[in-house]
């Protein structure tokens, strides 16, 4: 019988796809180029709305505005700024000298100006700058009892409800009267306070020598007192070359410690988007994009009519709902730094979906072995993650907690427990100040360096990287044993190749190899005229049953988990399959022993 059952083992051949897997496809490989088809749009678009000069527009004028020294004072800008009287020289010296240019540098007088400024002689200042400020109120703290002989008046941190909105001062005019802040203005998020709009608001002029008399009149009448915690000056400026507005925000805070932090955004963006051909070249493109927006929302909302709450199951397509909803997410407004605001917000989101949009691609590209393995990877390593990662993020939340208690009063890095996570993040991929720490604390600060190397570099980094090893190992031996999917749609992406190939002569064709091979029935009576009995041939049908069947189980392209659980009946199945084997390998090493003794007996 252990004869018998060598005649099969060529195997059972494959069997041909199912009309309806290979119609399943047919249809993923037209998805994957209609996507690619948006994909490619998609990136025109995007990188359509950048302009390389956005960089070097923003970066001249925060080199006029923020590195500018006071004339006599090297060492005073607009980045070094730590008191009043530092302020008040930066709004009459550098700001002032940036703000308005009025003659050439032979000190001739510039072209029609038409009552505006040339910043650079090629930016336009769009209307004039506004400053404004935001206070808190007295007694919005309280001084200990010792103290309060000392000091009466106590001023806390900014927030909406200590916030002052009574007149002060001169109270002529916006500069010292409240203006009342509107409900969709955005909030500006400092260094230590959440500011709304609003506010004490004076405008400049357009005239030199007029703001620079208002900047005397309100440093002579202390526009800026204790109770001032941040100050704005806003102003826009736009360059025809190429065709860019600049939105810039100076920002001074007075945190309750005293002393000034300063901060800047300059935002550049191209509000005029329709002058060149490019630009109607680009406008086609987003005619395109609506398109498919229309397209996909409508497939998305059919497939969840169709299957309901199985929609939800696949990842992929909590995907593809993120991109629909991160698609259609864009507002514009009227002013200059709302709109610039809304704008930078609508670009995060574009770079945001253009990254989902491109991670949406293993989707498609599944029939790759090498992208297989690492999903397969990914996903069955998974629980192992997770377990790892609890008991990671417990010890590292506890290193980070140490940090900021013991060094957070002198070291930057560790000033707020958020920045001790980060710094932790640095130390493990080499950057970091150790001589900080240690200067801060002699003692617990090497101590702290060195267990935290150990345990979370040299222990746990080492554990990842062995949980994904053993699991990529473990995924290359299932593939290597034939335990893998059958990629379909790469076979019928080179079958589709070579027949153009052949179409187009450049290839000679194939003679189809399932058509040489044997059918069963042949097989069969080969087998009888070589000798074998009836009870031999179905014990080898029998056998050839069975392997079938466990071929279908384990080895087939429609195998969803490679861990399915062994009923009783099929590991009999498997028993009596493996007891054939042995009985099949038993017989030919005996037929291997007779060959040879035979060959040691010939005569050399």
């Amino acid at each position: 019988m252990a004869e018998a059952s060598r005649w099969h083992q060529g195997g059972t051949p494959k069997h041909e796809p199912h009309f309806r897997k290979e119609v399943e496809i047919r249809t993923t490989l037209q998805e994957l180029l209609i996507y690619l088809i948006f994909l490619i749009n998609l990136c025109i678009l995007t990188f359509g709305m950048r302009n390389p000069h956005m960089y070097y527009l923003n970066k001249v004028m925060s080199s006029l505005f923020l590195d500018t020294s006071v004339p006599g004072d090297e060492r005073t800008n607009f980045k070094s700024i730590r008191s009043i009287t530092d302020f008040w020289k930066f709004m009459e010296g550098p700001l002032l000298e940036g703000l308005y240019w009025d003659s050439w540098y032979n000190n001739q007088k510039l072209y029609n100006l038409k009552n505006s400024s040339r910043i650079y002689y090629e930016n336009i200042l769009l209307g004039v700058p506004r400053v404004r400020q935001l206070k808190v109120r007295n007694n919005t703290c309280k001084v200990y009892i010792s103290f309060q002989s000392l000091m009466s008046e106590c001023y806390a941190k900014y927030t909406s409800e200590n916030e002052d909105t009574s007149d002060f001062g001169l109270k002529l005019n916006t500069g010292w009267k409240y203006s009342t802040p509107s409900n969709d203005a955005p909030w500006h998020w400092g260094f230590v306070g959440v500011y709304r709009n609003g506010g004490y608001i004076f405008t400049l002029s357009k005239s030199k020598s007029e703001t620079q008399s208002k900047f005397v009149n309100l440093r002579l009448n202390s526009w800026v007192t204790r109770e001032t915690r941040v100050i704005f000056i806003d102003f826009s400026l736009y360059n025809a070359n190429v065709n860019l507005f600049c939105i810039i925000r100076l920002v001074a805070e007075f945190p309750a410690t005293g002393g000034i932090l300063t901060s800047w955004q300059f935002y550049s963006v191209k509000l005029l988007r329709y002058i060149s051909y490019y630009d109607y070249f680009i406008a086609s493109c987003e005619i395109t994009f609506c398109i498919f927006l229309i397209v996909f929302t409508t497939q998305e909302a059919k497939k969840i009519k169709e299957f309901k709450s199985a929609y939800f199951k696949s990842i992929w397509n909590w995907l593809e709902l993120l991109l629909l909803v991160l698609l259609k997410n864009t507002e514009k407004y009227s002013d200059f730094y709302f709109l610039a605001y809304w704008n930078i917000y609508y670009n995060n989101i574009i770079a945001i979906t253009i990254f989902f949009a491109w991670i949406k691609i293993f989707k498609f590209i599944s029939f790759n072995k090498i992208m297989s393995q690492l999903s397969s990877t990914l996903s069955r390593c998974i629980k192992d993650i997770v377990g790892f990662a609890i008991m990671f993020f417990i010890i590292f939340f506890a290193y980070a907690q140490l940090g900021f208690l013991v060094f957070g009063s002198q070291v930057d890095d560790f000033s707020t427990f958020q920045n001790s996570i980060f710094s932790q993040f640095r130390i493990i991929l080499g950057d970091f100040n150790f001589a900080g720490i240690q200067q801060a604390n002699p003692i617990l600060g090497p101590l702290y360096f060195i267990t935290f190397i150990f345990f979370v570099f040299f222990v746990f980094l080492n554990m990842f990287l062995a949980i994904i090893n053993n699991t990529y190992s473990e995924v290359k031996t299932d593939y290597s044993l034939g335990r893998r999917p059958d990629f379909e749609l790469g076979k019928m992406i080179k079958k589709s190749y070579n027949n153009a190939l052949e179409k187009l002569k450049l290839k000679k064709p194939q003679t189809d190899e399932i058509s040489k091979k044997m059918k069963s029935g042949d097989l069969v009576e080969q087998a009888r005229r070589e000798g074998f009995d009836e009870n031999e041939i179905q014990s080898a049908e029998q056998m050839k049953k069975w392997k079938e069947r466990l071929e279908k189980k384990y080895y087939s392209t429609e195998t969803q988990d490679d861990h399915q659980p062994v009923t009783q009946q099929e590991f009999r199945d498997l028993f009596l399959y493996a007891v054939e084997l042995e009985k099949e390998l038993h017989y030919i090493s005996l037929k291997l022993n007779r060959v040879m003794r035979k060959i040691s007996g010939l005569p050399y």
